[in-house]
């Protein structure tokens, strides 16, 4: 039935009317290498940017909600513990495979099924009153990490998506960056995820949704080392100006 998913996703992209600012960016791994992953976290099946293919690509999905009525805990809190509110269902489902139900915590795991012959199996290696993130597993069709985080600004809630991540394998980087279904598939996946968030706050998105996408080309062998002496780095403050900022 996958393809009925496709046109789906489709038809749903050709009619959207929100407001999308796109740019993409030449990026560098000091400043766009993933965050490291908390050391109590699992690393078993973790399938970290490290054993992706291709570029490094860092992207960052925002949107602005006006007139709120829930704070950025109360919407962080409704989405970890059912990530459905706002996914668009008929191209992302969430399943939870691990974990209690009614909540969401370090070592959880979903298996999100997508519009196409892949499944995306993620588990949770880092929850905070504002914030999750994910970490892709064996299988998925990206290689890397996602965080979901809610912050106010005078306000005004601010909702961001941001991700760190290669192509799991190399069929998965032909269909991002050859075939480019992938990429329109997960761009509208993520855009529309952001406009239910805003509806589920009871608020009104403003000026549209802003999407920025930091490229970092593939070197082989010496990206992978660079991907994580840049975790590195971020883990030890000290060491590096370079601040990776706490979700919320």
């Amino acid at each position: 039935m996958w393809p009925v998913g496709i046109g789906l996703t489709s038809w749903h992209y050709m009619w959207r009317i929100t407001a999308l600012h796109r740019r993409e960016l030449v990026g560098n791994l000091a400043a766009d290498g993933p965050p490291p992953l908390p050391a109590a976290v699992s690393h078993e099946e973790i399938q970290s940017a490290d054993d992706g293919v291709g570029p490094l690509f860092h992207r960052r999905y925002q949107v602005r909600v006006r007139e709120p009525q829930l704070s950025p805990e109360d919407i962080v809190a409704r989405l970890a513990a059912d990530p459905n509110r706002a996914a668009p269902t008929e191209m992302a489902r969430f399943l939870k495979v691990l974990g209690r139900k009614d909540g969401l915590t370090v070592g959880d795991e979903f298996v999100v099924r997508m519009p196409g012959p892949w499944d995306g199996p993620v588990r949770a290696v880092e929850v905070t009153p504002t914030s999750f993130r994910l970490a892709t597993l064996t299988g998925h069709l990206e290689a890397g990490q996602i965080e979901f985080r809610a912050s106010d600004d005078g306000g005004v809630l601010v909702f961001t998506i941001e991700s760190w991540a290669r192509s799991g394998d190399r069929l998965s980087k032909v269909l991002y960056q050859s075939v480019r279904m992938a990429k329109e598939v997960q761009l509208h996946m993520w855009t529309s995820f952001l406009e239910r968030v805003a509806t589920l706050a009871g608020g009104r998105a403003v000026g549209g949704i802003d999407i920025e996408t930091h490229r970092v080309d593939d070197d082989g062998a010496a990206q992978s080392e660079a991907v994580r002496a840049g975790s590195r780095a971020r883990a030890n403050p000290s060491t590096s100006a370079t601040v990776t900022v706490s979700p919320g």
